[in-house]
């Protein structure tokens, strides 16, 4: 996305962001190994990441491994609910929600039915977050996934931002990373004006395609020119990545880069 920074640059950078970072696992083979691994993963040398986000099936194992793990607060657990088409029937995706707040779910990433919303049945959608916010409400965070790749123009991106957030979300996030275009630049700037324009205590979290420091380093200046720099933290920021944290490891340690694939 943007030119390499230079090595200071680079570790301050990350070190900003290493807080933000929703470490992801949302692979189709995923394995309770591979929890376990991301649980302790999540826990670096430089400080705890921001949350983890997996797959609902193992949401009370990782709850299990990171209690177990915790000296004092314990990374939050986020999952995913009508993931990754948007097309599950809405009483479905209301159980499986209070299933994995049941089972320690921190948060709640929720994909509308985009498909549908793209269509013109915003209602639809609305409905959905609604009802989703509802089982959540006093018990999980509410990050509602609009699939900005797939939605497309500008103005659905605009309009998908503004019913989300009038619907309860307490995130907006832009995709769910098995798409062809995920997180832009272009898409975050959108959102996030979506969010200043509403005056409510909503966040934003790009998603997919996010591996470089230098890659956080440009969201999270379009955050500070329209919020304000002192707006963007983890309780109003997150990366939904799975490839950055090594590269944002290797700028605290003052080394070259270190990018990985993946999410």
């Amino acid at each position: 996305m943007t030119e390499t920074l230079d090595k200071d640059v680079r570790k301050s950078a990350a070190a900003r962001a290493l807080p933000m970072v929703d470490l992801t696992n949302l692979n189709a083979d995923c394995s309770h190994a591979d929890i376990d691994v991301l649980c302790e993963r999540a826990h670096t040398p430089h400080g705890r990441v921001g949350a983890i986000c997996i797959w609902p099936r193992f949401v009370a194992h990782a709850h299990k491994v990171l209690t177990a793990r915790a000296r004092g607060k314990v990374i939050p657990i986020a999952t995913v609910v009508n993931f990754p088409g948007g097309t599950d029937l809405q009483e479905m995706t209301v159980l499986e929600t209070a299933t994995c707040i049941r089972d320690g779910a921190d948060e709640i990433d929720l994909v509308i039915p985009y498909g549908a919303f793209k269509a013109g049945d915003e209602e639809a959608a609305s409905k959905l977050v609604r009802a989703i916010a509802q089982q959540c409400a006093g018990k999980a965070l509410l990050k509602v996934i609009i699939e900005t790749g797939e939605l497309g123009s500008d103005e659905l991106i605009r309009k998908a931002s503004h019913m989300a957030i009038e619907a309860g979300a307490n995130f907006i996030k832009t995709s769910t990373g098995k798409v062809p275009i995920n997180a832009t630049p272009h898409a975050a700037e959108i959102m996030i004006q979506a969010i200043a324009d509403s005056g409510k205590p909503v966040g934003f979290k790009p998603a997919g395609g996010v591996k470089t420091v230098e890659d956080t380093a440009t969201y999270l200046a379009i955050a500070d020119r329209i919020m304000g720099p002192d707006w963007a933290a983890p309780k109003t920021f997150r990366f939904g990545a799975s490839g950055v944290l090594d590269d944002l490891l290797a700028a605290l340690d003052g080394d070259e880069a270190a990018t990985s694939g993946g999410y």
